[in-house]
């Protein structure tokens, strides 16, 4: 059989994060967290990750970084491939790795060039068809050699599902160290991150504008509620919400042209519309209750919402173009923030449970809902862009923390911080 050819280097855009000058001169946070998996899917894929040859010697464990990605999401179980000497150049024994009760086998190298820069390679097998799926390289800034795993985790994963993978996304995430917050911009494994604000004041509620260029959230540092819009990249923002009384909750429109929040200007909090800039406030909901935490539907054409107005808080959904609110929510009396998937199938949110919070997902389809949540504080639930994970923050162990979790719930990922506690997720958009 012909050998596959590794595909040329491709370099990998250089990710520039930009501290605002309120945050200081502020450091990357590479070793901000841990994952423990646990749980076991359905159906999973038992894959060999071999260590990558020359690994050692560079900054970041490229070969790891791989297999805790597929581990986490959920389709994929590891095979130990310790002791094993393999590159993208071996020819290896199918039938060893069968007998491992491996179905694919992956194996790379990571070489410093004399530019400084690293060349990552790898190529992946089917060891059940005994088929060479061949492979790819980049040549990477050692700052981006997470990323470069991370994308070679998306092409393993796109390349035995048929769908595409997540692992090089993004997550916004609020901390809170003693008296300091700060808003983060990390992998999706919550690595890797800069810090994009600092306050001595709460920062809540971060949004990803559909692009990934831009963040939508709530800073208190005026000693008053206010929504602002950064852009990732240059740390470049502007007050797009700061009337009398409360701005809070962005949610930006799939086209990226609007934002829903929720205002208080005209006395009750109500939901509101707005261009980009701030221009063309309009009120979109007119209830005598408390209507909050809007969130679009993918097609744009619906905003979910919590209201107060039935008598307790429950998620409500009502057409951009105007009609009435339809109540989708009826387990339990407390239930609030809605998260469609991208995919429109699907709609986590949190009910309280006695003394507890735990994250549901319902299928829209048939307004079935199943628990997913094991934890006792779920808040702020954010869907991965292929609609298959759940990141969410949680209260385990003590600490305020993130998990993710499989749609299905059966397999979980604590992203561990090591830092302080971790609050207000979300999940970026594909395209970085």
């Amino acid at each position: 059989m012909k050998t596959p050819p590794i595909a040329p280097p491709t370099s990998l855009l250089r990710r520039s994060l930009i501290a605002l000058p309120l945050a200081g001169l502020a450091a990357p946070a590479w070793s901000q967290f841990r994952v423990e998996i646990s749980g076991v899917g359905a159906t999973q894929l038992p894959i060999a990750v071999a260590r990558f040859r020359a690994e050692d010697a560079a900054p970041q464990p490229v070969s790891a970084i791989v297999r805790a990605d597929l581990e986490r999401s959920g389709l994929f179980r590891g095979v130990d491939a310790a002791g094993n000497l393999l590159d993208e150049t071996a020819a290896p024994s199918m039938s060893e790795w069968r007998g491992r009760n491996a179905d694919a086998l992956l194996a790379g190298s990571v070489m410093k060039l004399a530019d400084g820069r690293f060349d990552v390679r790898y190529r992946l097998w089917d060891v059940v068809k005994g088929a060479d799926l061949g492979g790819q390289s980049y040549a990477v800034e050692a700052n981006d050699l997470r990323l470069a795993a991370h994308r070679i985790a998306d092409a393993v994963y796109e390349r035995l599902t048929g769908e595409k993978g997540v692992f090089s996304t993004r997550l916004a995430h609020v901390t809170k160290a003693g008296p300091r917050y700060t808003l983060w911009v990390t992998d999706a494994d919550g690595e890797g991150g800069q810090s994009a604000l600092a306050s001595p004041e709460p920062i809540i509620s971060p949004a990803w504008s559909p692009d990934g260029r831009e963040l939508a959230y709530v800073s208190f540092e005026t000693r008053k509620a206010v929504v602002y819009v950064q852009e990732v990249a240059s740390g470049k923002r502007r007050a797009v919400a700061a009337f009398k009384g409360s701005n809070s909750a962005p949610a930006w429109s799939p086209d990226g042209r609007q934002l829903a929040l929720t205002l208080s200007r005209d006395g009750g909090s109500q939901l509101y519309l707005m261009e980009r800039d701030g221009s063309g406030v309009k009120r979109f909901t007119q209830s005598s209750a408390i209507d909050t935490e809007a969130a679009w539907s993918p097609d744009g054409k619906q905003i979910y919402f919590v209201s107060d107005r039935g008598g307790g808080p429950q998620i409500y959904r009502q057409p951009v173009a105007g009609g009435n609110a339809e109540r989708l929510s009826f387990n339990g009396s407390y239930n609030i923030s809605p998260a469609p998937s991208p995919d429109g199938r699907l709609l986590a949110f949190v009910t309280r449970d006695g003394g507890a919070f735990r994250l549901q997902v319902m299928d829209l389809a048939d307004g079935k809902v199943r628990a997913v949540g094991e934890t006792r504080d779920d808040e702020s639930p954010s869907f991965s862009p292929n609609s298959r994970l759940i990141i969410y923050a949680t209260r385990d162990a003590g600490r305020d923390a993130l998990m993710t979790t499989t749609a299905d719930g059966r397999i979980k990922a604590r992203l561990v911080s090591t830092l302080a506690d971790v609050r207000e997720p979300a999940w970026g958009p594909y395209g970085r």
